[in-house]
């Protein structure tokens, strides 16, 4: 009777060894950095079983664990239901799919802004018609910097604007289960504190568009390159939290581009992860983009 209760309680201890190795496993899991993709074109690569599989083959290959895929064909989000498949097939491999949606002057208050929440609602009503296939959220690439008024050094005029945009968005997405994410310039690190909690707060994740510290034929070498990279990551992300203490700041993902490093582009973003990881803003790394990769860049 004894070997019978000491053999079922090793069972029993057994199983919540495994239990706990388990769960401390989805933990990493949920914690690891993230290595993303922006995936221009979404409505071509879905087009094909074949454009599906090569991305879902790429992400495999590189470490990719989420991609911010773009959603619509010239404004039009008629088709929205293909990408049913390709979030199957992407989620099969464990990477996280964000509808991508662009804009230089939803900053704006009027039909440009109207128009990109139109789009939200149609990503909101994708994800109640399809349950199990569901964005897992919606990145935003708005750049009013692009617009001539709003160039230049400390000209964060757009700013509040920007702000009221990713706002609005995030009032649709929220209740929706969507979190929102949005890419930024870095010159909006350089705002006064004010500004930077202003921005900061506005969303639970933002991507600084980390561009032009290196070039491929700049003559540095591996070396040179990873360390003014892990340089700069560093200064920005400083800049960014600077004197804010707030517990609803955005986590910093960092965005690199295949025409600053070419091949070398897959070890920069390690080197961000080797210089970041310990910093608690640090969300991790992603890289533009998909179609510099099916060119031969």
């Amino acid at each position: 009777m004894s070997c019978r209760i000491l053999s079922a309680c090793f069972s029993i201890v057994v199983l919540i060894t495994v239990l706990i190795t388990s769960f401390s496993g989805l933990a990493v899991a949920e914690d690891a950095p993230v290595h993303g993709l922006w995936v221009w074109k979404g409505p071509t690569i879905i087009a094909t079983s074949d454009g599906v599989e090569k991305l879902r083959a790429f992400c495999r290959s590189e470490g990719i664990n989420e991609v911010y895929i773009s959603v619509s064909d010239h404004g039009d989000m008629s088709g929205i239901g293909r990408f049913a498949h390709l979030i199957d097939v992407l989620h099969r491999s464990n990477v996280r799919v964000e509808a991508l949606l662009s804009s230089e002057n939803a900053d704006e208050a009027g039909k440009h802004r109207e128009k990109l929440l139109e789009h939200v609602h149609a990503i909101v009503r994708f994800n109640q018609e399809h349950p199990e296939n569901r964005f897992d959220g919606i990145h935003l690439d708005i750049e009013p910097q692009q617009r001539p008024e709003n160039k230049g050094p400390g000209n964060l005029r757009f700013l509040p604007g920007l702000v009221e945009a990713y706002q609005s968005v995030l009032a649709l997405a929220k209740p929706a289960r969507l979190p929102v994410n949005a890419d930024i310039q870095n010159k909006l690190l350089k705002g006064d504190l004010a500004q930077r909690r202003m921005l900061l707060s506005s969303l639970p994740r933002l991507t600084l568009m980390l561009y032009e510290l290196s070039s491929p034929d700049d003559g540095d070498s591996l070396e040179k390159k990873s360390e003014k990279l892990r340089t700069a990551s560093q200064k920005f992300l400083s800049m960014a939290y600077a004197g804010l203490q707030d517990h609803n700041l955005a986590r910093m993902v960092i965005g690199l581009r295949t025409p600053d490093y070419g091949e070398l582009l897959p070890r920069m973003l390690k080197t961000l992860d080797e210089a970041n990881l310990a910093n608690p803003h640090y969300a991790g790394g992603a890289r533009h983009s998909y179609g510099d990769s099916l060119d031969g860049h």
